[in-house]
């Protein structure tokens, strides 16, 4: 862009958004690193396939701030786009280091001065993007984390892979917005699924969605947890790391159900230790009879 053939080029791009045609002195010309596919903050990330169809979906696409659609906020577009890779690099999922920068363009007005003064300066700066995308998969069984979730959490690492969704099949784009606060890192992306007036049902369900998997992946492994120690004392410490193998491959209600049986086990282990007076004491002492009636009443 520092060339006057690439200057000439770019204006000959973004003179097809404009009804007539703009000189170099009329537009404010910056480019804005839009996505990558890093893993962002949400434990979500771009497939390469996506970042392909992005790059086509975001040439027209405005800018706007805080993803507000109001018209009032609309304050540049996108005229140009391209895939800039880093080879030496390598994102968390060990993929190339990929992002889709964006060419765009504000008409210079009275207004705008200084929002151009803070995008030269840098305050202006985290931007984050708005698309739909049809596809959200699970990295480690490739589960569709929509229509069937799967038991992994995004964060953890299963047998050596770091666990998030991985995002593809992206149908439509926006727009892209000036944030203070990215999901990635880098340039961040808000990801939105669902169409139309469902959009923002579909988002609420995904966020309710999440919270109860969360709950219910701590109540798995609490319940693991006490199936290791109930078996550990029942069996001894021999049986404990087949145990936990096994565990990690039921679903609640096996765990409930083998927790259940390992108590019962181990209550039953325990009245055996006791010498024979004290047994019969614990076990009929439910029955013992104490001023003013029996006890458990």
């Amino acid at each position: 862009m520092n060339t006057k053939e690439n200057t000439t080029q770019l204006l000959a791009q973004l003179n097809q958004f404009t009804r007539r045609v703009h000189q170099e002195d009329e537009v404010f010309l910056f480019d804005v690193h839009l996505c990558d596919n890093e893993i962002d903050r949400d434990g979500e990330r771009f497939s390469l396939e996506a970042l392909e169809e992005l790059k086509t979906l975001f040439v027209g696409r405005t800018g706007i701030f805080d993803h507000n659609p109001k018209g009032e906020n609309q304050t540049a577009r996108i005229f140009a786009t391209e895939l800039v890779q880093e080879s030496e690099r390598r994102t968390a999922a060990g993929e190339p280091y990929t992002y889709l920068k964006g060419n765009a363009y504000m008409v210079r007005t009275d207004a705008n001065r200084d929002l151009i003064r803070e995008i030269d300066g840098g305050i202006k700066k985290e931007v984050s993007i708005s698309c739909t995308a049809a596809s959200c998969t699970c990295s480690v069984c490739g589960a569709d984390c929509r229509k069937s979730p799967c038991v992994h959490q995004a964060g953890l690492t299963y047998g050596g892979i770091l666990c998030h969704h991985v995002l593809s099949n992206i149908t439509d784009a926006y727009e892209w917005s000036f944030v203070a606060v990215p999901a990635q890192r880098e340039a961040g992306v808000t990801k939105q699924f669902g169409t139309d007036g469902t959009k923002g049902r579909c988002q609420a369900l995904e966020k309710q969605l999440r919270a109860k998997d969360a709950l219910l992946a701590q109540a798995e492994s609490m319940v693991r947890e006490d199936i290791v120690r109930l078996r550990f004392l029942t069996e001894g410490a021999a049986e404990q790391d087949a145990v936990s193998a096994a565990a990690a491959r039921m679903t609640l209600p096996e765990l409930l159900e083998f927790r259940e049986t390992l108590r019962t086990k181990q209550a039953k282990q325990c009245r055996g230790q006791l010498p024979d007076g004290q047994r019969f004491a614990a076990e009929n002492a439910a029955f013992q009879v104490k001023a003013g009636g029996v006890s458990g009443e």
